[in-house]
């Protein structure tokens, strides 16, 4: 069975860690490792984590040795994976029981060497903490492939359901940037040529955190993609101008559905 390599940062988690964790050590595919960055908690994240790994010896923490934020704590446990896949998960978020077996058969039958799922939407105060639940909320469907040029003008993948195969794609890290550090990661991957695969069935649990009116999130967005369209994909300023009306058109056009 391949071994997949799960990279969990965590920064004062400690409220949703547990569940996160087990929903990754209760798979029905057991071959793999949850490679833990603890990024300078100050509550009782690392001492959870420690005691998992106690339990269960394919718990990996570590200790960041300082702060640098979710980007820099996943490169750090990228650089230890052993996996011939490499899976994402933050330390709020759940998995559902049969997604790694399900993603894993689905990478399989396609040519894609990066995949993704649909997952679940649901509000933080009522995801729970406890894995044995009935998965309810709105559903973010995955599309059925996505290219480069598609990726530009939206982020498609949920980071929480992406998986890359590292026979085809080698080691791949997240780019230094302080926020959007995944949706970069992707595009850095179809650039190269690969283009991604996504399966509809809903496989993840991403809990939606209030923090902010919708659309002050969304207009804080748009400096933060014009420089990663311009710096990171070193894309002209006709180019970079035309894909950010594209992302902030689709932007306004889903808060409307």
């Amino acid at each position: 069975m391949p071994l997949v390599s799960v990279v969990m940062p965590v920064y004062n988690s400690a409220a949703t860690l547990g569940a996160a964790v087990r929903s990754v050590l209760t798979q029905t595919h057991t071959d793999l490792e949850l490679l833990v960055t603890d990024d300078q908690s100050s509550d009782d994240s690392m001492e959870l984590l420690r005691e998992f790994a106690r339990q269960d010896e394919r718990v990996l923490p570590r200790s960041a040795p300082e702060r640098g934020g979710a980007g820099k704590a996943r490169n750090l446990a990228i650089e230890r994976a052993r996996g011939d896949y490499v899976a994402f998960l933050d330390s709020d978020d759940m998995w559902l029981p049969e997604k790694t077996e399900r993603q894993l058969a689905f990478a399989a039958e396609g040519s894609a060497p990066l995949t993704f799922t649909s997952y679940f939407k649901m509000d933080a105060d009522h995801a729970g903490e406890s894995t044995d639940f009935e998965p309810n909320g709105r559903v973010i469907r995955a599309r059925a492939h996505v290219d480069y040029r598609a990726m530009l003008v939206k982020d498609y993948i949920g980071a929480l359901t992406a998986m890359y195969d590292r026979a085809v794609l080698g080691t791949r890290l997240m780019p230094e940037m302080r926020k959007r550090q995944d949706y970069a990661l992707w595009l850095s991957i179809m650039r190269d040529g690969a283009d991604a695969r996504g399966l509809a069935e809903p496989l993840a649990v991403y809990r939606a955190h209030q923090a902010g009116s919708l659309s002050s999130n969304k207009l804080s967005l748009v400096p933060v993609n014009w420089q990663l369209y311009r710096e990171h994909e070193q894309l002209s300023v006709p180019r970079a101008t035309k894909a950010l009306a594209g992302a902030v058109w689709q932007s306004v056009r889903n808060s409307r559905i």
